[in-house]
């Protein structure tokens, strides 16, 4: 059996797909904000002059998740207005219990577990870019930019927010300064807006307007119809400084003399026009304030993936993603910044252009061996044909010494209706290694997907050619064809007889693939159920059964798989998962079957609304079919967290990893106004053992940062 991407995407382009036009907002849905005279004061107070008028006509709110299409259980009313500054909304949520409101005191985007309500804000129009900002009762951040191929919530921008609880619920207030949104002003400026809230105890998530299984934010947004609105002009300056000081030694040497570096650089952000975007950096600052968690990573057939953290590259990162790729998929994503180890300066632009969506990035990325500087140089274009369809291109170009890797892509995602979609990808890669080698190869997925209220259904294909290359992506593996099929049926009980279980969903899910570098094809088929319940509580279970092949050798695997977690009290977050069957031991002279046992468990303790505590334990051992044991990893991350204002934190991490007989202690402080003013201060040292001797440090560093927002 051999599957070809390349003849399945044809197909797909060929289909009569509808127009932009048949896929719109709600008919005759709009809403007119109010002009302000006065700019409301932030307070979760609902007694500015700009809220005394009559709310939004936001009435009727639906479920989307777990539940679909159910009434709005709790009465959400929200106005809007604006000034030559500033958009701004209030929202009032009641509540008819407001003493089990879940709301904490965090740092910006760690408020997922709590109440919340949010704002898209689609302020181009163009149904391709839209920014998402969700606030809790207390008043914390979260954000999130979604673009045509997926929400990336790395992303922080500048915007005020304020919130309290009281007597009927709770209400947010929140500032968006025009200067930190794109939109092309002039006397009669209109942009996509809506709104949603979620309640943390009952586990339901509402939305106004409706969100229709299969849709998202472009093809549910209303209009908002604004007066005159002037593009500010964009321009921010951010200074930054940093000093470190290193140590590092054998286990058991003496320590030797402190290494500290000083270093200053700046980033500049600069709007061209009302819609395009120039970002620069010189000698950035590219230390991580936040540790990669210690991860099970023994007898792991790919490498681990660990997310960007670094401010310049996390801005934006998604709109270089590739239609279907992600999820399940071979490649996770075709731009994983990550690779861009030490880089000594950057520049992006970012923007649209009619239906047109595009960024591009340039980087010089120092080498290790201290000669000649890798090049990445990205581009990437997309064009709206409809709400949340494009047609789109990607070029990727790494230079070394002679040697390139380059990649040209085209993706595209489509709709056929509300429910069906397709979205797929094409590349081809040409690569010249250090030798004097050339090599090049294909690749394509394909993923359609038909979601309804009761059906979930999806089919995906996946192709990579044996010389396919792409250094900027983090792909698994190549020389590879597969395809898996997902199908749910989702079944919601009477809310009358059963208020705490939402949702039943049994599933079946298949793969099959043929793997040409190992020489032989893989079958797995894996049947499940879940449920969803109330307080953001869920369970599922599946077993499958199946084959591999590794090194030319075929191998029976087979897993059981139990997940679980809950918010059980308003203090209390707890979940774990267990996996047990027969696995491969991923040797690659003499690879060899057995018995393994994987298994995890985390807690949130929050026993105040400033203080949090996360404890995560993994465990994870094989076993021969003789019954030795090969090996038995353990590994635990703790980190304690107060946080004294929504700017100021304390924080200490401790990482144990038994494989590798490693502890790792992080300790920071840090203050941050806004997204870019920011001053951490933070201590790490690691502590090995070596030849069974006991644990010692072998590094330890002390590191300052302080940067500063400039606008004009």
């Amino acid at each position: 059996m051999r599957i070809r991407t390349a003849a399945v995407l044809g197909v797909f382009i060929a289909a009569p797909w509808g127009t932009a036009s048949a896929q719109t907002a709600p008919a005759g849905r709009e809403v007119r904000p109010v002009r302000a005279t006065v700019a409301p004061k932030l307070d979760g107070r609902l007694d500015d002059a700009v809220w005394s008028g009559a709310p939004l006509p936001a009435e009727n709110w639906v479920s989307y998740n777990p539940l679909r299409g159910e009434p709005e259980q709790q009465r959400t009313r929200v106005w809007m207005a604006y000034d030559d500054a500033a958009i701004y909304f209030a929202f009032r949520a009641h509540d008819t219990d407001p003493e089990r409101i879940r709301t904490t005191i965090t740092r910006r985007d760690n408020a997922w577990n709590d109440d919340w309500v949010a704002i898209s804000l689609d302020s181009s129009r163009a149904g391709q870019v839209a920014y998402h900002m969700f606030i809790n009762p207390s008043g914390i951040q979260m954000d999130a930019l979604q673009t045509a191929s997926g929400e990336d919530s790395a992303v922080d921008w500048t915007w005020q927010s304020a919130g309290r609880v009281d007597e009927e619920g709770y209400v947010v207030e929140v500032r968006v300064p025009l200067q930190s949104i794109r939109f092309r002003g002039g006397d009669d400026v209109r942009m996509g807006v809506m709104f949603f809230r979620r309640n943390s105890r009952l586990g339901i998530s509402w939305s106004w307007p409706e969100m229709r299984p299969g849709q998202w934010v472009f093809e549910s947004n209303v209009t908002a119809q604004f007066g005159q609105l002037k593009q500010p002009l964009l321009l921010e300056v951010i200074p930054s400084a940093t000093m470190s000081a290193n140590q590092s030694r054998d286990a058991g040497a003496v320590w030797p003399k402190v290494r500290s570096r000083g270093d200053l650089g700046a980033s500049v952000k600069y709007g061209i026009t009302s819609t395009v975007t120039l970002d620069a950096t010189v000698n950035p600052d590219f230390s991580q304030v936040e540790s990669d968690a210690f991860q099970v990573e023994v007898n792991q057939r790919f490498p681990t993936f660990f997310s960007e953290k670094r401010p310049f590259f996390m801005e934006g990162l998604g709109l270089f993603d590739l239609a279907a790729t992600g999820g399940d998929g071979t490649m996770r994503t075709a731009v994983h910044t990550r690779r861009i180890i030490d880089p000594l300066a950057g520049a992006k632009l970012t923007g649209t252009a009619g239906r047109q969506t595009f960024a591009f990035l340039s980087a010089a990325d120092e080498s290790p061996e201290g000669d000649a500087d890798s090049l990445f140089t990205i581009g990437r274009v997309m064009r709206n044909t409809g709400p949340g369809q494009y047609v789109g291109a990607l070029v990727t170009d790494i230079e070394y010494r002679g040697s390139h890797n380059r990649v040209a892509a085209a993706d595209l995602s489509l709709r056929r209706g509300q429910s069906f979609r397709v979205s797929g990808s094409a590349m081809y890669s040409d690569s010249r290694s250090l030798e004097g080698l050339a090599s090049s190869g294909s690749a394509g997925l394909v993923d359609v997907s038909y979601r309804t209220r009761r059906l979930n259904l999806s089919s995906f294909v996946e192709h990579f050619d044996s010389g396919f290359q792409m250094d900027t992506a983090f792909i698994n593996r190549v020389g590879l064809t597969r395809t898996f099929q997902y199908g749910e049926v989702q079944f919601y009980p009477d809310q009358k007889k059963h208020p705490w279980l939402k949702r039943i969903a049994p599933f079946f899910w298949t793969v099959y693939a043929e793997d040409r570098q190992q020489g032989g094809d893989e079958l797995f088929a894996m049947p499940g159920l879940r449920f969803d319940f109330t307080r953001q509580g869920n369970f599922r279970i599946d077993h499958g059964r199946g084959h591999e092949t590794f090194a030319g050798r075929e191998f029976p695997v087979n897993r059981t798989f139990v997940l679980g977690q809950a918010q059980f009290l308003r203090w209390l977050n707890a979940g774990g998962f267990m996996q047990k069957g027969k696995g491969i031991f991923y040797d690659p002279a003499d690879p060899f079957g057995g018995s393994y046992t994987s298994l995890g468990n985390w807690v949130t303790l929050q026993p105040t609304a400033k203080l949090r505590h996360n404890l995560e334990y993994n465990f994870s051992d094989f076993h021969r079919e003789s019954g030795e044991q090969v090996f038995g990893v353990h590994v635990v991350n703790l980190r304690n967290t107060y946080q004294f204002n929504p700017q100021f934190l304390l924080r200490a991490i401790t990482q144990y990893d038994s494989a590798r007989k490693r502890v790792l202690g992080d300790f920071l402080a840090s203050y941050e106004l806004v997204p870019g003013t920011v001053v951490h201060a933070g201590y790490g040292t690691f502590l090995e053992s070596v030849n069974s001797r006991p644990y010692e440090s072998t590094a330890r560093a002390f590191f300052f940062k302080a940067s500063y927002l400039a606008r004009f």
